[in-house]
């Protein structure tokens, strides 16, 4: 059997259509689309289409409100920048335990500046506070972010309700939509967002490009100087084969999406469902709470979550213990710290991300497999004894993280 690839919340596969779009502006199209010659002009046209695909599948307003950056940390980045530098007398931001490393070093940057960073916790199904979020709210607060959806567990965050609350209090609202965008309808025109970042790549389109969205008449301070780029918004020659990957990805999204709400939601849930049948002592990851269509996070008490993914890797199935920007630690991620996961379950957590491409072979492939690792590992686990864990361990005893 062919190797099953089950990391897309990592990146995803480049659709052989998205890559046929691109070829041409990696060929004979290389004109700078600043330039005002002839061979400028297929890169500029080229361009404003692709702002317009992307701001379709987004539902914003305008063409114009798309910023197109090398990638989603950028715009962040960008976004969080422009926001402490436009009100340098508010020293607070408020954003999530549970964000990606991209969001969370910036802030832990402004942190040693002498800015208040509230982290807003999250309880062990993975959901925010919205009582502690709506208390944090007040005039010195110089901007939320928070993101989407969680990139591992797929928890989806009410960002549409939280932005409204933001904005009741005059506070800019920034999200992080890398893990929602192209699995899940967005109509940024009919929420308060006010700019949001995305990757090209979890979309199936190429890898180093990204686009901020910045809502019309929102205030706005450019991180990148030095060109006219992006009106002003983003200096730098625009990666014209990237950005038409872009949209032809964001197009090819926007078609795919019932199959992202209906087949791939089958297909995970047909995953979720035979292993929690085979396998005792596992836990669903934000179970009961929205979460992406293609997203299960599943912890396998008692054991290594790398040793898994070994065995899983000779037997050609590819999966991921969390983020991709985190992995190689031997600690549990921060996700899990957060949701208070015990300590030798979330040393066991996998996560498996579908994309449009996952067949139900595939699944049944990892169903199949997978029992027998879970088996072996526990066998050699100290924790474990006679198909039980040990007394001296049982949920009542282990530790847990706050």
């Amino acid at each position: 059997m062919k190797p099953v690839y089950l990391d897309n919340n990592a990146t995803t596969r480049l659709d052989p259509m998205v890559l046929e779009a691109m070829m041409p502006y990696l060929t004979e199209h290389y004109g700078n689309p600043s330039s005002i010659h002839d061979f400028g002009g297929p890169g500029r046209v080229a361009l404003a289409r692709a702002r317009s695909q992307l701001a379709a599948l987004l539902g914003a307003s305008y063409e114009s409100e798309i910023v197109f950056t090398s990638c989603a940390t950028e715009a962040t980045s960008t976004a969080i920048h422009s926001a402490v530098t436009l009100a340098p007398e508010k020293k607070e931001i408020i954003t999530t335990a549970v964000e990606h490393p991209a969001t969370l070093a910036v802030c832990e940057n402004l942190e040693r500046m002498g800015y208040t960073i509230h982290r807003l916790a999250v309880n062990e199904q993975g959901a925010l506070d919205l009582e502690q979020y709506r208390a944090l709210l007040n005039p010195n607060v110089a901007l939320v972010t928070v993101m989407w959806a969680n990139n591992e567990t797929g928890v989806v965050f009410p960002v549409p309700e939280m932005a409204e609350m933001a904005h009741e209090q005059g506070i800019l609202f920034h999200c992080d939509a890398v893990q929602y965008v192209g699995k899940c309808p967005i109509s940024l025109a009919n929420t308060a967002i006010d700019m949001l970042s995305c990757s090209g790549h979890k979309f199936h389109g190429p890898k180093g490009i990204g686009a901020l969205y910045i809502r019309r008449n929102t205030r706005f301070r450019p991180f990148l100087r030095g060109g006219h780029q992006e009106r002003g918004r983003r200096a730098g020659t625009e990666n014209i084969a990237g950005i038409v990957g872009m949209g032809a990805a964001s197009e090819l999204a926007d078609i795919h999406m019932p199959m992202m709400q209906s087949g791939v939601v089958a297909l995970r849930d047909r995953l979720e469902q035979g292993l929690v049948a085979q396998i005792p002592h596992a836990l669903i990851m934000g179970k009961g709470q929205p979460r992406t269509p293609n997203t299960l996070n599943m912890a396998f008490e008692f054991i290594e979550g790398e040793a898994i993914l070994l065995l899983m890797n000779q037997v050609g199935i590819a999966a991921s213990s969390g983020s991709a920007c985190t992995s190689g630690s031997l600690e549990p991620s921060h996700v899990m710290r957060a949701m208070s996961i015990p300590y030798t379950a979330a040393h066991g957590s996998i996560r498996f991300s579908l994309s449009r491409y996952t067949r139900e072979k595939e699944i049944d492939h990892v169903i199949e497999q997978l029992p027998d690792i879970v088996s072996r590992l526990r066998t050699l686990s100290p924790y474990w004894q006679e198909g039980k864990p040990q007394a001296a361990i049982t949920q009542d005893f282990l530790p847990t993280y706050g």
